[in-house]
């Protein structure tokens, strides 16, 4: 691992995983902890619902917090720009294609949404492709941490898991 100013980061990280504007902190947490046991690199994009001090969020992040490689954007246009040459996927209950259908590539970045209102059309332009979860009809959305959890494991699936134990 490098050190950037406060902030950790691995050299090299499997996959990026955007939260734009998260609301909920023990969600943020999850994906930290999933961010850190997978090898992805977590991009928090203000304005967030909490405070990085929140105790829902450590409790959530567990002691994964202080090692895991992310960074904290002030705006979508900053968070865009520091993943110029990566393709992006919006991950939406409006996508166009299911998550699995997808040949993923180690780098790509995958953007999720705030918990209450998803992600906004600006996101989603320029995007390689706009993903979505399987669920039964009439089902609204699913949980933010369990979403990420869900692409990030059929992306890293997809290069057979590589760098896992």
């Amino acid at each position: 691992m490098s050190r950037h100013g406060s902030v950790f980061y691995r050299v090299t990280s499997m996959f990026n995983i955007v939260l734009f504007e998260p609301e909920i902190p023990p969600n943020t947490g999850n994906v930290m902890r999933l961010a850190a046991n997978s090898g992805c690199r977590l991009h928090l994009v203000r304005p967030l619902g909490f405070s990085l001090s929140d105790k829902q969020l450590e409790r959530a992040g567990m002691d994964y917090r202080s090692g895991i490689d992310y960074a904290l954007h002030d705006d979508w246009n900053r968070c865009r720009e520091s993943l110029v040459g990566h393709r992006f996927f919006p991950v939406t209950t409006r996508g166009t294609q299911r998550h699995d259908q997808i040949r993923y590539q180690a780098g790509d970045v995958f953007v999720f949404g705030p918990e209450t209102r998803g992600l906004p059309p600006h996101i989603m332009s320029g995007s390689a492709a706009q993903i979505r979860l399987p669920m039964l009809q009439g089902s609204r959305s699913m949980n933010l941490s369990n979403a990420v959890a869900v692409v990030i494991y059929e992306a890293w699936r997809q290069l057979d898991f590589a760098g896992s134990v």
